[in-house]
């Protein structure tokens, strides 16, 4: 026998994310055809209405529904059913309701997401041998006259149907069944996203590279703004977070956030690095030369002592002194600007040095005499350093002009990737699942499976 299926959906009543469900309200036709009934020479009509009861005096297929969660009939005076005879022995069953299906939904994609749910119409006890399941020609799926031709449009999703026209079988554990699958098609409307997510983001993104052009003395202006930007993103975060579906990934509007969230952190690093530049460039290194020269010009004061008591110099000596003295704040010296030339007078300067200033006042050209051997690293190292902090903290480093134009470029590069990435990777997806609800298709059970289902 042959069963002919008809659908008049009348409106989608909505989505369900939580639970995977989508529920529609919808008027289903069930064509058969049943030589055992006729229509009388008395009727004049070309069919006849007949009264619908729950136990019936004629047959009626079993029509089984796999992804059917819950129907209600719908009723007004009386429950909206009808049963129709026709001449040629045709009988058709139409019921109006409000059915509940589930649908397998995965939101990893969220909200690029694409849902696809197929709806197979079968017979539970009739084996494909038995009775075949098929769409009606005329037409087999039918909207409402409000209904667009994108589809049905939610606050959320534009949902479409499709009827497959191909008989597909499933196997339920005692044979093959035929189905007469729909598919359904949920497209999620992502201007709303936009607009409320992904546009917000990228303000407060493009907003906290404006403290590359606050100065860095301006502490409070510069740390509420990239503060006040970091923590409006991580209250986005959050609401989103609630307000999403669950999925066992990071959503697609998680990263985008949590990437939003670090180049943000990330400006802010680069705020500390400066402020720690600018310490170092204002009180170590100056400090640090204070005590330099403060330890030379004793040593000045106590050879001009000495210079006097011996030599009996002029008192101009003192200015001669401390001007050797400044010689000695130099990390290097070069063998031109000695006033005895050659290796004599680096001697001579280094005996006038205190001892703790000795190592940093050797030549390199020459041998170290030191008990460290990593001297010379170590010397680099901390010019290295020092060449680093000064670049970040002083006034006249770059650090904030490279970071103005280094960060927008490197947003702009990730903006590309991810839209690039994530579109193709829901076009794929769309088309795997596709591909996948086609291909779902259970052919007569291998010999094998057929002890297994025996024993």
């Amino acid at each position: 026998m042959e069963v002919s299926i008809s659908l008049f959906i009348n409106r989608v009543s909505g989505v369900d994310e939580s639970k995977e469900e989508i529920s529609l309200d919808v008027f289903l036709q069930v064509y058969w055809v049943d030589h055992r009934v006729n229509l009388t020479s008395e009727v004049e009509t070309d069919h006849i209405e007949l009264t619908w009861k729950k136990d019936q005096s004629f047959w009626v297929p079993d029509l089984y529904i796999r992804q059917l969660r819950e129907m209600r009939v719908l009723s007004l005076f009386q429950d909206m059913a009808s049963i129709r005879l026709y001449r040629n022995h045709t009988m058709r069953v139409s019921i109006g309701a409000t059915v509940i299906l589930k649908c397998d939904m995965d939101f990893d994609l969220y909200p690029l997401d694409v849902q696809k749910c197929a709806v197979d119409f079968s017979s539970y006890k009739y084996t494909v041998n038995d009775m075949k399941f098929r769409w009606q020609n005329d037409p087999p799926l039918s909207f409402p006259s409000d209904f667009s031709a994108e589809g049905y449009r939610l606050p959320r999703y534009v949902v479409s149907f499709e009827s497959q026209e191909d008989m597909h079988i499933i196997y339920y554990g005692e044979g093959n069944h035929s189905t007469a699958r729909m598919l359904i098609t949920m497209s999620r409307e992502i201007r709303s996203h936009l607009l409320e997510s992904y546009l917000p983001s990228s303000l407060f993104v493009i907003i906290s590279w404006g403290s590359f052009v606050v100065m860095p003395e301006v502490v409070p202006g510069r740390m509420v703004l990239l503060v006040t930007t970091l923590l409006s993103l991580v209250t986005m975060f959050d609401t989103v977070r609630n307000n999403s579906p669950s999925a066992l990934e990071l959503k697609c509007i998680e990263v985008w956030l949590i990437s939003c969230t670090l180049f943000v952190f990330l400006a802010l690093m680069e705020y500390f690095i400066v402020l720690f530049g600018i310490r170092y460039d204002k009180h170590w290194r100056h400090k640090k030369r204070d005590d330099i020269e403060r330890r030379t010009a004793s040593v000045a004061v106590n050879a001009s002592s000495n210079n006097n008591t011996n030599h009996k110099e002029a008192p101009h000596s003192h200015v001669v002194i401390a001007d050797r003295a400044k010689l000695f704040l130099n990390s290097r010296i070069q063998p031109h600007q000695s006033t005895g030339g050659g290796e004599n007078a680096v001697a001579e300067h280094k005996t006038d040095m205190p001892a703790e200033l000795q190592q940093d006042a050797t030549p390199e050209t020459g041998e170290r005499k030191g008990p460290g051997e990593n001297l010379a690293a170590r010397r680099r190292f901390k010019l290295v350093t020092e060449h680093v902090l000064l670049y970040a903290g002083s006034q006249r480093g770059m650090m904030d002009q490279v970071s103005l134009g280094l960060f927008p470029l490197c947003f702009i590069i990730f903006t590309i990737i991810y839209w690039v990435s994530y579109m193709s990777e829901a076009r794929r997806r769309a088309e795997a699942s596709l591909i996948g609800l086609t291909q779902r298709t259970l052919t007569e059970p291998t010999m094998e499976h057929r002890r297994m289902c025996i024993i």
